[in-house]
């Protein structure tokens, strides 16, 4: 796998990938940090890409949550709860739109939960892509800089704690959770 990073097309599959993670389930977080590990140079590089790439898919997530609230939504909502729940829930999310979009961008919460959801709740977009350049930036600048720096060592700690690790991510994803109830 490491000879991908190094090929002609390997930005274009990391641009890609990050786009698409952020409107549907793809685990991308190990592809940047396997560029990382294998040219530790262009670590910030790729941190670039993902960044851009993940809130443009976040913005097209965006749009499919309102064309979907267009089509469906106001079907699926009235099946679902009451009209007046919809829209005490809409406002809490504007209340927390920031938070909410900072919080999943950064965390293991899923980002496009927030992504579509914003879109179906016809939230502001200029808030909603400035969090999201904040959020994921943050947190994809941040691997690809720990990386750079301890490369190697952050391998071997990887390999050697890495069910410790997953532990500790479904922890952080409760607590997450919870902090958001």
């Amino acid at each position: 796998m490491g000879r991908k990073v190094h090929s002609s097309y390997a930005d274009v599959w990391l641009s890609a990938l990050f786009f698409i993670e952020a409107v549907f389930f793809i685990p991308v977080d190990p592809l940047l940090i396997l560029f990382c590990i294998q040219n530790r140079k262009k670590s910030l590089y790729y941190a670039t890409i993902a960044t851009i790439s993940s809130v443009t898919g976040g913005v097209f997530g965006y749009f499919i949550g309102a064309a979907l609230w267009s089509s469906v939504g106001v079907t699926l909502i009235s099946w679902a709860i009451s009209e007046s729940a919809f829209a005490s829930a809409v406002e809490t999310y504007r209340q927390y739109q920031n938070w909410a979009v900072l919080i999943a961008g950064f965390t293991p919460l899923p980002y496009k939960a927030i992504t579509l959801s914003a879109g179906f709740c016809n939230l502001p977009i200029v808030p909603f892509i400035a969090c999201s350049l904040l959020s994921r930036g943050a947190r994809f600048f941040l691997v690809a800089g720990l990386l750079r720096i301890w490369g190697e060592q952050v391998k071997d700690f990887i390999d050697r704690y890495f069910n410790q690790l997953v532990l500790l991510f479904v922890a952080l994803l409760i607590i997450s959770l919870r902090f958001l109830r």
